[in-house]
């Protein structure tokens, strides 16, 4: 967790760590559990500066996730809160598949933890979408945050670098979706034709000072840096209704134009934030994945 602005290392778990109450930060510091940098930290006083890195350990043993495509966020007894890296799948396409996915990489580190111990998969991100994601650890509880997907999550903030210029600059994106799972692909009708309501929030946040010339066969490109908030959760709903406007995604082959146009060799989406009330001890827990750099580096 890296730390935004002056602050004391008390006041900085509490937020940061769904309102946890001042006894259980102290205890956390009393068992050596947290680090600023790289030194363990034990006063709970201790004066933050911007830049700083908090880092607080499970306390479930030596077993550490080292893993360059998957970071844990966040752990306690109930939920696993990661940062997925783009080329990594949540969870394998087909039964029995042997490819790494961040279901399989989570479920190693639990088992050596625990070998009864299991994980399960709240919510998916696309392959090639980067951010955060959510596992818990029983099966009960994967159901019942499934079922209440929509009033227990506060925030949901995506980033994603698209081609074109969004016009108006801030608005909302609702059109009813239509799935077509044999050929893997989503349809938007801009009327209500019996399909899944969706409703995408949008702000642009930058546009690229002039166009930009990726290669001589490409015409230049304007790029734009683009917010979003959704209020409903369907399949590749951002990548769809982006597209529908004519900005698609940077990178993306199923919905934009037809190239393989990104600069930087991936799909331009990340998901920034993502709040929701912790469906065990009620509190609302917040967590917040850097913008990658790669992206505002194509916008300069």
């Amino acid at each position: 967790m890296r730390v935004a602005e002056p602050t004391q290392l008390m006041d900085f778990l509490i937020a940061k760590m769904g309102g946890m109450a001042k006894s259980s930060v102290k205890q956390l510091l009393g068992q050596r559990r947290v680090k600023v940098g790289n030194a363990v930290q034990t006063r709970h006083d201790f004066a933050l500066k911007p830049g700083d890195v908090v880092t607080v350990s499970s306390g479930r043993g030596n077993s550490q996730l080292n893993h360059p495509k998957l970071k844990i966020v966040y752990e306690d007894d109930d939920l696993i809160v990661v940062n997925k890296q783009p080329g990594l799948l949540t969870v394998a396409a087909t039964p029995g598949s042997s490819e790494t996915t961040a279901y399989s990489i989570l479920r190693a580190y639990v088992k050596r933890q625990n070998a009864r111990a299991g994980i399960f998969v709240v919510h998916r991100l696309d392959r090639e979408t980067s951010g955060l994601l959510v596992f818990a650890r029983s099966q009960e509880l994967q159901h019942y945050m499934r079922e209440y997907w929509r009033e227990l999550v506060t925030e949901r903030t995506y980033i994603a670098l698209t081609e074109g210029v969004l016009e108006p600059r801030e608005g909302q994106i609702r059109s009813w979706f239509t799935e077509d799972k044999r050929n893997a692909i989503v349809y938007s009708s801009p009327v209500d034709d019996g399909g899944d309501l969706a409703i995408t929030n949008y702000k642009v946040l930058k546009t690229s000072n002039s166009p930009t010339s990726l290669n001589s066969q490409l015409s230049t490109i304007n790029y734009q840096l683009v917010e979003l908030h959704l209020e409903t959760g369907r399949t590749n709903q951002i990548r769809v209704h982006l597209a529908s406007k004519g900005c698609p995604v940077v990178g993306d082959r199923k919905y934009g134009h037809g190239n393989d146009s990104s600069p930087i060799d991936r799909l331009c989406l990340h998901a920034k934030v993502l709040a929701f009330i912790h469906p065990v001890t009620e509190k609302t827990v917040r967590f917040e994945s850097p913008v990658p750099k790669e992206f505002n580096r194509v916008i300069l």
